[in-house]
């Protein structure tokens, strides 16, 4: 996706990034859990200026039934851009584009759920891009882990997710749009870090052996800390039901 703003001269000037951030800092990051009252589990997510709502709904009977697993269940992300979500207004409908980072989005969560405890089931997972400035596909992970916990869904683990990339030669953490448009390479990953399990790591671009490793341990730290924001917006959604089922006895509901 092009920037409005044009191709700069350089990404890193002065040793900064052009938003002000270190390189090994994540852009500011906040998660909500409930967002979507009609879905069975919801969340939101606001990373830099990359903004995702995702809703989960299931575990719930599988149509056409002929599909549904006896043994576990089934398990479908959908992943979509709102067509005012880039610059350049988006084409509605499935893109080739969307229907990868779908794909993406279910190899990464999948080892965290027990699906083997939903036969013949299905769990939906929808992740809407309100506002794209790069990481939109790591965000949409993040918050779908968030939602899907929840929906009540067990979960081994709930799963992290960030890219760092290259800008300029230096590596970097969590890439907004100008870099992600006209950096050299970039390394998305997910994990669960209670196991350390990495789920997802996938790289676009050259980089050496080394680079590669530095950049999966900044990856890694930096998942850490955003486990922290998941358990916090999950931990603020209990909170605001208990204090609501509290009152509602108070008042003799």
């Amino acid at each position: 996706m092009g920037s409005k703003f044009g191709a700069p001269e350089k990404l890193i000037v002065n040793g900064k990034r052009l938003d002000g951030r270190k390189f090994d800092e994540l852009r500011p990051i906040a998660i909500k859990a409930g967002v979507v009252p009609n879905a069975d589990g919801s969340a939101s997510i606001e990373q830099g200026q990359t903004k995702i709502t995702v809703a989960v709904y299931g575990p719930r009977e599988v149509f056409p039934r002929h599909l549904s697993d006896p043994n576990k269940a089934y398990l479908e992300c959908k992943y979509d851009m709102a067509a005012f979500s880039t610059p350049e207004r988006s084409r509605p409908g499935a893109s080739r584009r969307s229907t990868e980072i779908s794909k993406i989005m279910r190899d990464a969560l999948t080892p965290a759920i027990f699906l083997e405890k939903y036969p013949k089931t299905k769990i939906d997972v929808y992740a809407e891009v309100t506002n794209a400035n790069a990481g939109t596909r790591c965000a949409a992970i993040t918050a779908a882990a968030v939602a899907l916990a929840d929906a009540g869904i067990e979960m081994r683990d709930i799963v992290s997710s960030v890219a760092s990339g290259k800008a300029d030669g230096k590596l970097v953490l969590d890439m907004f749009e100008l870099e992600d448009n006209y950096g050299e390479a970039d390394v998305p990953m997910a994990m669960m870090p209670r196991t350390g399990e990495i789920t997802l790591l996938q790289m676009d671009g050259e980089l050496t052996k080394d680079e590669v490793v530095e950049m999966v341990r900044m990856n890694i730290e930096a998942c850490k800390n955003i486990y922290e924001l998941q358990k916090k917006a999950l931990h603020e959604k209990y909170l605001i039901e208990k204090k609501g089922a509290e009152e509602g006895e108070e008042n003799g509901g």
